[in-house]
């Protein structure tokens, strides 16, 4: 994405949070940009002062790119099971800081080592069980490898923390161009 785009996928995003947490109708977004309207997964992840107020995705989608923001900002702000009992509020607006994913095909791996720690993210299925952690949340955290994938299997799929060890358990690896209204560069 070049920094046209990110602007206006940021001003989806924050339109969309804002029309939503303020009960108004949200407008739906348009473009004539060819890479905006290709089908591509993505994740909005909203905070306030550093501390995490939703985060919602799709890795893969029909929908065009600029729309599946809109509906994945929605989505963070209202629908992250994490915060229904503290929802944001519309005095959190001014200090909200969004950060959008938008992601690459998921790829599976047969060596969950062979990750790239701050470049791939993880997206981690046994059964019925799955959970995914952006590339970001490893360099975030501090984490190795080992703990990336086994606080994957543990704190989001409810799988055993060595459950990505298991030949049954597919693993899947991405990267994403993540950028965001904190950083300035946009």
């Amino acid at each position: 994405m070049n920094k046209a785009q990110k602007k206006i996928l940021l001003k989806v995003a924050r339109d969309t949070v804002e029309a939503i947490i303020k009960r108004q109708p949200a407008q739906k977004p348009e473009s004539d940009d060819p890479e905006l309207n290709a089908p591509c997964g993505c994740f909005v992840t909203l905070k306030n002062y550093g501390r995490l107020r939703g985060c919602i995705g799709q890795f893969i989608s029909e929908s065009p790119l600029i729309e599946l923001i809109a509906d994945m900002a929605k989505a963070s702000a209202t629908g992250d099971p994490r915060f229904f009992a503290d929802s944001i509020t519309a005095g959190e607006l001014e200090q909200l800081d969004i950060e959008i994913s938008v992601l690459s095909p998921l790829k599976r791996t047969d060596d969950p080592l062979s990750l790239r720690l701050g470049i791939d993210g993880i997206y981690i299925k046994k059964g019925r069980a799955s959970g995914c952690f952006l590339p970001q949340v490893a360099t975030e955290a501090g984490w190795s490898k080992e703990e990336f994938l086994s606080y994957c299997c543990a704190h989001k799929a409810g799988l055993a923390a060595d459950a990505w060890k298991e030949p049954e358990t597919e693993v899947y690896l991405f990267t994403a161009d993540v950028f965001g209204s904190e950083f300035k560069d946009i």
